[in-house]
């Protein structure tokens, strides 16, 4: 049997949910299509396939979604052997993911790594 991953929507200092924001803008059943591919990450973490799920670069990951015929992107990164986070989402417009949505990323995730180490996300669970 397969591990189940804690993923986590990333939080700003001021508790802003880049990711939750997104999700309520969306009808129902586009919540519903990706919240069901979130809970496919959390899975098989890793192991999860593209079309689904690929790396970009320096760690950062994207989820793929189509919604209504948009390509949408949720970004992630692992952390801490058991743990997945969910930093921002988009509706992508170009070919590649711009680099600004990684460098955001990526800047997230620096943000996450200076304000949480294992210890006290284990605590938050």
């Amino acid at each position: 049997m397969m591990k189940k991953w804690n993923v986590l929507y990333y939080e700003t200092a001021n508790g802003e949910c880049y990711v939750e924001k997104f999700i309520e803008k969306l009808t129902k059943r586009e919540q519903a299509k990706i919240l069901a591919i979130i809970n496919e990450l959390q899975n098989k973490g890793i192991n999860l396939p593209r079309p689904f799920a690929d790396l970009l670069r320096d760690g950062i990951h994207e989820l793929r979604i189509k919604l209504s015929g948009e390509q949408t992107r949720t970004l992630y990164f692992f952390c801490y052997k058991d743990f997945i986070v969910l930093t921002h989402s988009f509706v992508k417009n170009t070919s590649a993911v711009p680099d600004k949505e990684i460098e955001r990323a990526i800047r997230i995730r620096n943000d996450f790594l200076v304000r949480y180490n294992d210890k006290t996300l284990k605590d938050l669970l």
